[in-house]
């Protein structure tokens, strides 16, 4: 009968008497904290799934111990490339080099450098990174090797175009440490990572030049070259390994065309390449040429007192990952406006440089604050447009900074032979308001920027 139907179903749902309705009651409080939260215990944390390889709960990947590796190993690579700059003089000496020969060592390690960006950074989103980054490392110590103990022309130039090519291994790191991070602390890691960097290319010169006056130029290749050795070691063990292999549905040859492809697709893409490109080429146009000053009246500096201007840039450039922080904040656009304006202004401090030893301080921390800031806002954004394809996006953005590099160099240091050193500061200050025009120009039409 309906009534006894009724009837039923509400002792079943209530019980026989207040007490079975606050038991069950009672039972129901006490499984739902349990039901809401030991499945999220149990289960491995996103990181460890992707990157890791135990099957229980583990720390994330990226601890503060492993960006510093990761920062250390770009270093070390990307100084590869600027260890030659003070010794050329010796260099050419031992091996009986034309001063035309001797300028071609520079040429051709940045050469290799470039055409590693466009050919190898992009194998990193189609191979796994770890074992890329580790045969890389061991590519270029033997490509060290050959540079040590080089006794020809020829041996020598083959053996620093081969260490360009191969010290790119950083920009894979770079991509490696920004796929690994976190997206809300993303810019945090590659703000540390690329701190690394270019504290590796401030040193680089400091470096070569103690070591070279100890035991000679080729110590500084084997000394790198032991280094290299031992942090592919390093690497090896502690980098994460992807249980899933990447994807790998692109040939060689479309993997080339579709960095092509990305730019056309990325107005972001295009907008920060063009900022790297011109703030490259203000810092190039400083520490390419700043030798020549200091070398004449009314200082007179050695090789040494010159190459530790680097530590003052590395001051500009560690306080600069801050950048990375702001970016995880949101304030990418800001940071980049008052980083260009930074970078404009230290030229004003700089071209006082004859004078006062004081003012080039002041403008080489602000220089090399501004450039490490902007470049941390490009790394971060560009990474964020494609995740799967950032060896690709930062492989081709690094394209940019060579040509700005290359640019910024060659002209400060012909501009200087003609006009002198106020004419080369008028040089870098016109970089620094291009990028700042360029910026005040697209930023209002660009959200992400």
């Amino acid at each position: 009968m309906p009534g006894n139907r009724t009837g039923n179903r509400a002792g079943n749902r209530t019980g026989n008497g207040p007490g079975n309705g606050e038991a069950v009651t009672q039972h129901r409080h006490r499984d739902r904290p349990w039901r809401r939260h030991r499945p999220p215990r149990d289960r491995p944390p996103r990181d460890e799934a992707r990157t890791g390889e135990g099957s229980g709960p583990a720390p994330s990947p990226l601890s503060r111990g492993v960006v510093t590796l990761f920062a250390v190993a770009c270093g070390a690579a990307v100084a590869n490339v600027y260890f030659s700059q003070p010794l050329l003089v010796t260099m050419g000496h031992d091996l009986a080099m034309s001063p035309a020969l001797v300028g071609s060592v520079v040429t051709l390690t940045h050469l290799g450098y470039g055409l590693g960006l466009f050919f190898l950074v992009p194998l990193g989103d189609v191979t796994d990174r770890r074992r890329l980054i580790v045969a890389q490392l061991l590519l270029l110590v033997a490509a060290l090797a050959v540079v040590a103990a080089a006794r020809t022309a020829a041996v020598l130039l083959a053996g620093m175009a081969a260490t360009g090519l191969l010290a790119v291994v950083t920009q894979t790191l770079v991509a490696f440490a920004a796929s690994l991070a976190p997206p809300a602390g993303r810019g945090r890691v590659v703000g540390l990572v690329t701190s690394g960097v270019v504290t590796g290319i401030l040193l680089a010169r400091t470096a070569s030049g103690l070591l070279a006056d100890l035991a000679g130029w080729r110590s500084v290749y084997l000394a790198s070259a032991s280094l290299t050795a031992l942090l592919a070691l390093v690497l090896h063990r502690v980098l994460p390994r992807h249980r899933a292999a990447p994807p790998a549905t692109l040939r060689y040859g479309q993997l080339l065309r579709s960095t092509l492809t990305l730019f056309a697709r990325e107005p972001l893409l295009r907008l920060r390449a063009l900022f790297g490109l011109l703030v490259f080429a203000a810092f190039s146009t400083l520490w390419s040429s700043i030798a020549l000053p200091l070398s004449e009246a009314p200082y007179f500096l050695p090789h040494s007192a010159i190459g530790a201007l680097g530590l003052v840039g590395v001051a500009g450039a560690l306080a600069a990952t801050a950048a990375g922080r702001l970016n995880d904040r949101g304030l990418s656009r800001r940071t980049t406006g008052i980083a260009l304006a930074l970078l404009t202004a230290s030229w004003l401090p700089l071209a006082f440089t004859r004078s006062s030893l004081w003012a080039l301080v002041v403008g080489v921390i602000l220089l090399d604050l501004a450039v490490q800031a902007v470049h941390v806002t490009n790394q971060t954004l560009i990474y964020a447009l494609h995740p799967e394809a950032g060896s690709r996006l930062i492989g081709g953005y690094m394209v940019f900074y060579s040509i700005g590099s290359a640019t910024g160099a060659l002209a400060a240091t012909s501009l200087y032979t003609v006009a002198g050193w106020g004419a080369v500061c008028a040089l870098g200050a016109a970089f620094s308001c291009l990028g700042l025009v360029l910026w005040a120009c697209t930023a209002p039409s660009h959200s992400r920027t």
